[in-house]
């Protein structure tokens, strides 16, 4: 098994989940009732866009830009896109799913798809971290620095949204 990352580390795998919605507010969102194809059910997501491919490349490329990824990178760079677009395609898929189904799940199948969607998140999650790790191995301590200030930043403002979403 893989040696326990630190928590700073995990963090900045978690802010690049960016792309993901909370699974709790995509079960009680108004959307997750809609038929397949009339909207993705992460369209409410606080990052601009109308489908999940297109957050993801914003991120993408808001990640790019922020960490100043250089040619040297460009390998690494790519495979860890890659793995958020897989990542926000297959999530996609995963909650339009629950979408079409919700109407005539039990309470149990309700929590079993809830189940799939953590277990989904959590293994979308590890190869995430694997492919950032192989980018982070890459850079040099300065552009770590930022990589990690990048991330703190992103973790504090969601930290933030998620708090006041609480006291709402």
């Amino acid at each position: 098994m893989r040696a326990i990352l630190s928590n700073s580390f995990t963090s900045a795998a978690v802010a690049a989940l960016l792309l993901l919605p909370a699974v709790a507010a995509a079960q009680s969102s108004p959307q997750a009732a809609l038929p397949p194809g009339a909207a993705s059910p992460l369209a409410g997501h606080p990052v601009a866009g109308k489908s999940a491919a297109e957050r993801v490349e914003r991120r993408i490329s808001e990640l790019r830009t922020q960490l100043r990824i250089t040619p040297a990178e460009q390998q690494q760079w790519d495979q860890f896109a890659n793995v958020m677009r897989e990542n926000a395609r297959d999530m996609d898929q995963i909650f339009i799913q629950r979408a079409e189904q919700l109407e005539s799940m039990t309470a149990l199948q309700n929590m079993q798809s809830y189940e799939q969607i953590a277990e989904a998140h959590a293994q979308h999650l590890q190869k995430l971290v694997g492919a950032f790790q192989s980018l982070y191995d890459t850079m040099p301590d300065q552009q770590k620095q930022l990589a990690d200030q990048v991330f703190h930043a992103n973790a504090q403002q969601r930290a933030q949204q998620s708090h006041r979403g609480r006291n709402s």
